[in-house]
């Protein structure tokens, strides 16, 4: 990108030259007085007034590097490598699953994450969690629209509802009786958070009640649960989001919480979540976030396994299976703009209740709430609506079993897969992989080992350049999404340019992005193999 370019990207944002945005709802492009202004159809940006409500929060990358407005007198795309990396390295997390010994006895390896903004606040979320009481772990990413707080309430909830969907009866009755007697609770997962990543506190209660409502019908079944992982995974997500259409219909005791449950439920999430026991991979896809295996063959070269479908207006199957559920009448407006009822890009969703509810439902919450347009909840109902939900949240669930030749397992945002291939992700995972292993020299030790002796070998791999490569992998192909030139190559002003632009310019060039790799122990894989 040179710095004609970089120019360009300026000047057109202020003589409102319009550009083709990336948002999942409807937008119009307003040019006013060479500013542009975004109008969504179902929910405005806005400051909320003193004393509301808001609960769009997230980490932010350092804002002293980002502009807020193209008018900006003294703007500029100018950033230094070390403002870069700690823009692109802000959101970055990692954990290694070790044994008492030291060991990784997992099939897990260890995994890395990182995102990184577009909209102001963001609305992606993630999360990540070793399951305490049953096998396995449980990795989730999610992409909210229309605000954050969809995203944020089912990152929170999601993999709890999943655990317990796994947990067997005579476990479940336990925990039902220590909660009644007001006893401690043994801990369902372990929970792995980036510092920065946030929960709603002021709600914890009323959503370890209603979790708490599900595994008493759980326990109300006649026989034993005994769901599989692939009907745990249905379930969760199904009950999951019934519960968030229930809660904002029922009484609350303060505004707060009413406030909280009205926005959960009126803006949407897509989520995807991988499941992992052993050599056993489960993969729940509910929306467009996406999952891709990273295959090592034999003959050295790599190979891309999808393990989800996009589910919207471009897949066939989600078209087929929309116009089953709906009159023929209504087949030429399901998919207008190729976005559902010409809204929404997705076509499965948690919350969208807009896109769920009756008119009259809609109606009778809105109007016995209070300042709604303060909480940026607006009433739309789009033409042709006629026979709801034109919505779901119910996933689509693969499994795969692992192989030793199964290296790694890519879980993003679609803000990444709308910048790079599963092919090309896959490739620059690899060779990411290929490049940190060459750089890093061997560590032999010789005894007895101390302290300084490690740090002259660590400052040994600095010295050798291992220190200009992004150590976590998920930073890697974020820093290629934005970055990369016509020849897959990181242009350096160009990514000063993508991270730089303001928050009424960034939104049009690329949506927020999270990504989360998980990377596969092939030895433990191997030793179950040859144990079976």
């Amino acid at each position: 990108m040179s710095g004609t370019v970089s120019s360009w990207i300026l000047s057109s944002a202020r003589s409102s030259i319009i550009l083709q945005g990336k948002g999942r709802w409807y937008s119009i492009c307003i040019p006013n007085r060479n500013k542009i202004k975004w109008k969504l159809v179902f929910s405005k940006t806005r400051p909320s007034p003193a004393g509301s409500c808001s609960l769009d929060r997230t980490f932010s990358f350092p804002k002293a590097f980002r502009h807020t407005s193209t008018e900006e007198e003294h703007f500029s795309f100018q950033l230094s490598p070390a403002q870069i990396n700690d823009i692109l390295r802000a959101g970055e997390l990692s954990h290694r699953t070790l044994d008492l010994t030291g060991k990784s006895a997992s099939s897990v390896l260890r995994f890395e994450s990182n995102q990184l903004a577009s909209n102001s606040p963001m609305e992606d979320r993630r999360s990540a969690a070793t399951c305490l009481q049953t096998a396995g772990m449980m990795f989730g990413v999610f992409d909210g629209h229309a605000g954050a707080a969809c995203a944020q309430a089912v990152s929170e909830r999601l993999l709890h509802y999943i655990a317990v969907s796994l947990l067997p009866r005579q476990r479940l009755e336990e925990i039902e009786l220590a909660v009644e007697a007001m006893k401690p609770v043994r801990p369902i997962l372990q929970w792995h958070r980036h510092p920065n990543d946030v929960e709603y506190q002021e709600i914890a209660s009323q959503y370890f009640e209603n979790l708490r409502v599900y595994w008493q019908h759980l326990l109300d079944l006649d026989a034993e649960p005994g769901f599989s992982l692939e009907e745990a995974m249905i379930c969760a997500f199904k009950r999951l989001d019934s519960d968030i259409s229930l809660e904002v219909q029922a009484p609350h005791e303060n505004e707060l919480m009413r406030n909280i449950a009205l926005q959960v439920a009126f803006s949407g999430a897509t989520a995807c979540v991988a499941h992992i026991d052993g050599v056993h991979l489960h993969v729940a896809n509910t929306g467009d976030c996406r999952a891709v295996l990273g295959v090592h063959e034999e003959d050295g070269t790599w190979s891309t396994l999808p393990l989800t479908r996009d589910h919207n207006a471009y897949d066939e199957f989600e078209i087929r299976r929309l116009k089953r559920e709906h009159p023929r009448s209504e087949e030429k407006t399901l998919f207008v703009n190729d976005r559902l009822l010409g809204i929404l890009m997705p076509s499965r969703a948690f919350g969208d209740v807009q896109l769920k509810w009756s008119k009259e439902l809609q109606h009778s919450i809105l109007e016995n709430s209070c300042d709604v347009e303060a909480l940026n909840i607006y009433q739309y109902v789009p033409p042709n609506y006629h026979t709801p939900p034109y919505l779901t949240a119910e996933p689509e669930v693969t499994y795969h079993k692992l192989r030793s030749k199964d290296k790694f397992l890519v879980i993003a945002s679609d803000g990444l897969w709308e910048m790079l291939s599963n092919e090309k992700v896959v490739k620059l995972v690899a060779g990411h992989l290929t490049e940190l292993n060459m750089q890093r020299p061997p560590l032999t030790f010789k005894k007895p080992v101390n302290l300084g002796y490690m740090h002259n070998l660590l400052l040994q791999r600095k010295s050798k350049g291992l220190a200009s490569l992004d150590q976590n992998t998920a930073t890697h192909l974020i820093r290629h999404a934005i970055g990369s030139n016509e020849y897959g190559e990181v242009d350096p002003e160009k990514l000063a340019a993508m991270l730089a632009l303001p928050e009424d310019l960034a939104r049009m060039y690329r949506d927020d992005i999270t990504v989360t790799v998980v990377h596969f122990n092939s030895q433990t894989i191997e030793d179950y193999y040859r144990s079976h």
